[in-house]
């Protein structure tokens, strides 16, 4: 039986993930969702935490992680650990985080998607071996390109 959630693979091509990111947690939030980010390392992590509080003068998204508590209150969670403290209905894994080993099929998750970065080989080839890996556990997989104006263009 297939899960019910949408995998979204997101193709990084015209702006770096610390652009891309906020936009799409922006997304998520005036949706009503919540999110989690998971990143393969804490030295990822603390850029991105950094990242969510300076990408805009004008802006923030108010997030946190397990160091800070309240992780049920947090609209937006990072960590490298496969943990939904804030009953988040959106999952972003980046940097390579391994997207199968961390959903079970009865998550919760409306959507995941999974940002990679088209120019950097290492990720490229992860996101095709995880596509491939999740096809096989018969996920319902999306494929979306960033054209050159940041904008998401279907592809498969």
């Amino acid at each position: 039986m297939r899960p019910a959630m949408e995998v979204w693979f997101y193709h990084l091509q015209s702006q770096r993930l610390e652009r891309a990111l906020p936009a799409l947690l922006e997304r998520a939030l005036a949706n009503g969702w919540r999110s989690v980010v998971q990143a393969a390392s804490e030295e990822r992590l603390d850029l991105l935490d950094e990242v969510l509080w300076t990408y805009a003068d004008a802006s923030f998204l108010a997030h946190g992680r397990a160091r800070d508590g309240d992780a049920e209150m947090q609209p937006v969670y990072l960590t490298c650990d496969a943990e939904n403290p804030n009953a988040a209905r959106l999952r972003l894994f980046v940097d390579g985080a391994d997207v199968a080993a961390s959903l079970a099929a009865d998550a919760a998750y409306e959507r995941v998607i999974l940002l990679f970065d088209g120019n950097d080989a290492d990720q490229l080839a992860s996101a095709r071996a995880q596509w491939k890996a999740l096809k096989d556990k018969g996920f319902s997989l999306t494929y979306w390109q960033q054209n050159e104006r940041g904008g998401w263009e279907k592809k498969a």
